[in-house]
């Protein structure tokens, strides 16, 4: 039960209340709040993380966040992902079927429009950390994002915005105007504008409605990210069956419509837990802050860092000097940076530039960033494993058995809902039973560190690769047993759904190491940089899908040599599954090089 607010509430001799205050009449409610501040000694009444109610007040405990302002975020993602992926699952065919686009310049601008989507997350991460606020960053970005939906709807459903159905007689198709081109693609830009601008502040909102220096609500923010990453997968599933099925079989135009709609469904939802949400001031520009640190640094390159750290610079108070974030204590690793918090004869007899003296919180912000890139870097490997379900794996699958029963044929590309549904189902048996049993033994309250949920995904992820290239040995085989070698039209006999352990792996690899990024990128960021954490963990998934395009460069020039190569057209006469063992020796590979990073990590501790 959460103690009387004696600041405004006398407690009478009967037990009972009354509302008269103590104070002056005239006494602001915000000088009242700072009394009641100061008396709840034990944390237990107002958060302790700094967040603030959407009165701008200080967060009540009981009242605001935790899982009662969750549903309204986690419905938000729901339907944002459902969304996003209704236009992107099936987007290359509406370049080509109805603005005719060649194959290879739809792929090429959905490419481009993907890879955007994930560079504008660090546009509104910025915002979000610097100026705005979570909150309103989600808020505004989300209004651009419902423009370019109903844009888009707008470019499928009126016949000036699209060019007119390719005749029946195989005459050319008529190419879209540039003013067609220009509206559709002003729609596209604007959505890439505002899912990445949202990408990375919606997890990191949700992860602010727990308070980190509670045991308790620690231990639920750890389940947040399973049940958010849960949410984006049914998202998913829902759009990649239903709205695809929708576009192809009834119309662009509702196909479109309906994750517009679904969008404005977003935002209401969204707004509607307003009252309920914890937020986080924006501590001002990020990057300013390490560039001063390091212009601090090198401008003191020469001064003797004291031994006692205590000598080192930091404000008094018991907040940070950075709006929005905790003081952190202190670490003797990159010793080199305290040279931006020594201070020095100058600095004690005139007030300091921020340029020349920084405090110790804001050293330890650029430590932390420095500390987390080798984990960022070795999570990129993982994404590389991560893309073969969208390429190679449906490769595969085109050149095996469809066949399910004597009517029905399942179409490569379909199987990756095992994926999604390996998420869907194991998500919870996760969260509710394995999590408390390996809490039993490890003592942890997550059952596993942040560090070791990952490493067991990257193993999964390896365990992929080597799966995926004995199916594809054993598809070789048959292959040339049937004297297939030759015959790019018939499938090899071996049924597809062969396929299914690579799927099913990659999904629960998904559950540890993903969902685990994104718990580690916002746990371990300082308190004002967490957007840009986020930001920078999903940049690995572009990152990673750029290094296997550059890989299939490579060995597709390297192995061609007198020969078809490893990955030629016909499949039968390629080595496909050299390519799987090579993926799944870097992924090996990059798992030691994981295990080396994290095992002298220390964790970001805070001053409460």
């Amino acid at each position: 039960m959460a103690p009387v607010d004696s600041c405004t509430t006398p407690l009478l001799q009967d037990g009972q209340t009354t509302e008269a205050p103590l104070e002056d009449p005239k006494q602001s409610s915000s000088s009242r709040q700072n009394v009641c501040e100061d008396d709840d000694v034990d944390g237990t009444y107002y958060t302790g993380d700094g967040s603030v109610d959407s009165s701008g007040r200080r967060s009540i405990r009981a009242k605001t966040g935790g899982w009662k302002a969750c549903p309204f975020i986690l419905g938000n993602e729901f339907c944002e992902r459902l969304a996003y992926y209704g236009i992107n699952t099936n987007l290359v065919v509406y370049l080509t079927t109805v603005l005719h686009q060649g194959n290879a310049a739809a792929a090429k601008s959905v490419t481009a429009w993907s890879g955007t989507c994930y560079l504008t997350t660090f546009i509104g991460a910025f915002l979000a950390d610097s100026y705005w606020g979570r909150y309103w960053t989600i808020g505004i970005l989300s209004i651009f994002y419902a423009i370019g939906m109903i844009l888009l709807t707008l470019s499928a459903s009126l016949p000036s915005l699209k060019p007119s159905v390719c005749p029946l007689d195989n005459t050319p198709c008529e190419s879209a105007t540039p003013g067609q081109m220009a509206f559709f693609y002003t729609a596209l830009y604007l959505i890439a504008f505002g899912t990445g601008g949202i990408k990375p502040c919606v997890s990191s909102f949700g992860a602010d409605q727990f308070d980190t220096g509670d045991p308790t609500e620690r231990a639920h923010m750890t389940s947040f990210f399973n049940w958010f990453y849960f949410s984006i997968n049914v998202g998913a599933l829902i759009a990649s069956s239903v709205i695809v099925y929708i576009q192809v079989n009834v119309g662009w135009g509702i196909g479109f419509a309906i994750p517009a709609v679904t969008m404005l469904v977003a935002i209401c939802t969204f707004f509607f837990g307003t009252p309920l949400y914890r937020n986080q001031k924006p501590g001002g520009s990020s990057l300013t802050r390490i560039a001063q640190v390091i212009v601090a640094a090198i401008a003191k390159s020469r001064v003797q860092v004291p031994a006692d750290e205590r000598l080192l610079y930091e404000v008094p108070d018991k907040e940070s000097a950075i709006q929005g974030s905790r003081k952190i204590e202190h670490t003797d690793e990159l010793t080199c940076l305290d040279k931006a918090a020594t201070q020095t004869a100058p600095d004690l007899e005139n007030r300091p530039s921020p340029w020349r003296l920084c405090t110790v919180t804001q050293v330890e912000e650029v430590k932390i960033f420095v500390r987390m890139l080798p984990i960022w870097a070795s999570t990129i490997v993982f994404f590389t494993v991560y893309s073969q379900m969208s390429t190679f794996f449906v490769e595969q699958g085109q050149r095996m058995d469809p066949k399910l029963g004597p009517k029905f044929n399942i179409p490569a590309a379909s199987l990756t809902v095992f994926d999604t549904l390996t998420i869907i189902v194991c998500v919870p048996l996760y969260d509710w039973f394995l999590v408390p049993l390996v809490r039993k033994f490890t003592g942890h309250p997550q059952g596993f560190t942040q560090i070791q949920r990952m490493g067991i995904g990257l193993v999964l992820a390896t365990a992929s690769m080597l799966v995926a290239a004995v199916v594809e040995v054993k598809r070789l085989q048959l292959a040339a047993e049937f004297d297939l070698l030759d015959n790019v039209t018939d499938p090899v006999p071996m049924s597809i759904l062969w396929q299914i352990p690579q799927y099913f792996l990659i999904g629960a690899s998904e559950i540890f190491t993903a969902i685990g990024q994104l718990e580690f990128f916002y746990d371990q960021a300082p308190d004002a940089m967490r957007s840009l954490a986020s930001a920078l963990a999903l940049s690995t998934t572009a990152l990673g899908n750029y290094l296997s395009s550059f890989l299939v460069a490579v060995i597709s020039a390297t192995s061609s040599s007198g020969s078809s190569g490893w990955i030629p057209n016909n499949l039968n006469r390629g080595h496909l599954d050299y390519f799987f063992l090579v993926v799944a020796a870097l992924s090996a590979l990059n798992g030691l090089f994981f295990w080396a990073c994290s095992r002298g990590y220390r964790y970001k501790k805070v001053t409460v």
